[in-house]
């Protein structure tokens, strides 16, 4: 999947130094929804330069109707930053046992809250450290990597149109117009227990890198191209206001949300305060 882009030992070290990180999130309701069940969350905790050189960020769009997708997401967000910073490990094994305790908390939030029964999320995690990319993923949010002028989708859609494209029984163009799209076949919280995909090894950072989280609000409605070209000539901040705008632009039916995080720029290119979540009442622990 990832041809020369090689990925590589969790811990191994970083021989082109600490390479600095810029970036931020953003998040729209849209022109349709009622409710933003999207959450965006980022943490960069600056180094010595000002940039940071390490980042934790996490988009999940929440289902279940009314107001329980919100809840769902907002529970994801929250118990995997807390289950991130009380665990020290090697990423791969950390980004499991945070998407682990997310699904438990969100399952049992439902069980106990007749409102929330039925809800879920899907959720994208990147977690940036030691020169070395990870991620865990659940649904069909994304993850895409703009390197060398080239655009590729890190992450594998959790969802029925991806399972028959990848059995090739739909194209990708079928795929696209199918009114089966967004069926989703895992999420957090619909379960006991969830089948998150995590990286067991790291992919190497290098120079011109840029990372792209998003919802299925933005690459619904934006294609590939659009988001390469977006990325490739903006700094992150502009990039997301701009994608966030295409989305919008073509009809904005979802609630969209992008993150967009550059490798080796220096210098801010984002708001001082980072997209946190809001501690969720029943997140559990």
């Amino acid at each position: 999947m990832f041809g020369r882009w090689a990925r590589r030992p969790a811990g191994a070290a970083n021989r082109q130094g600490s390479l600095p990180i810029t970036g931020t999130m953003a998040t729209h309701l849209g022109y349709v929804r009622e409710q933003n069940e999207d959450v965006v969350a980022f943490e960069l905790p600056p180094s010595s330069n000002g940039t940071g050189n390490e980042l934790l960020a996490l988009v999940a769009d929440g289902m279940g109707g009314h107001a329980a997708g919100e809840v769902a997401s907002r529970i994801a967000a929250d118990t995997i930053f807390r289950c991130y910073h009380q665990r020290r490990e090697a990423s791969p094994r950390l980004l499991r046992a945070c998407l682990e305790k997310a699904n438990a908390a969100i399952w049992e939030r439902a069980r106990r809250d007749p409102a929330c029964a039925g809800m879920g999320t899907t959720c994208t995690v990147l977690d940036i450290r030691e020169g070395a990319a990870f991620l865990g993923h659940i649904g069909d949010s994304r993850a895409y990597l703009w390197r060398a002028g080239r655009l590729r989708q890190l992450s594998e859609d959790h969802s029925l149109v991806a399972e028959l494209v990848r059995a090739g029984q739909l194209s990708g163009p079928q795929a696209a117009a199918s009114p089966d799209r967004n069926v989703i076949l895992r999420a957090l919280g619909i379960e006991p227990r969830c089948q998150p995909t995590v990286w067991d090894e790291g992919l190497a950072i290098c120079p011109g890198d840029v990372f792209v989280l998003c919802s299925d609000g933005l690459s619904d409605l934006v294609d590939d191209t659009a988001i390469a070209e977006t990325v490739a000539r903006l700094a992150p901040f502009e990039a997301c206001e701009a994608l966030i705008d295409q989305a919008l632009a073509a009809g904005g039916s979802d609630n969209v949300s992008v993150g967009v995080f550059a490798i080796g720029v220096s210098g801010p290119s984002a708001p001082p305060t980072p997209t946190r979540p809001l501690p969720t009442p029943g997140a559990g622990s």
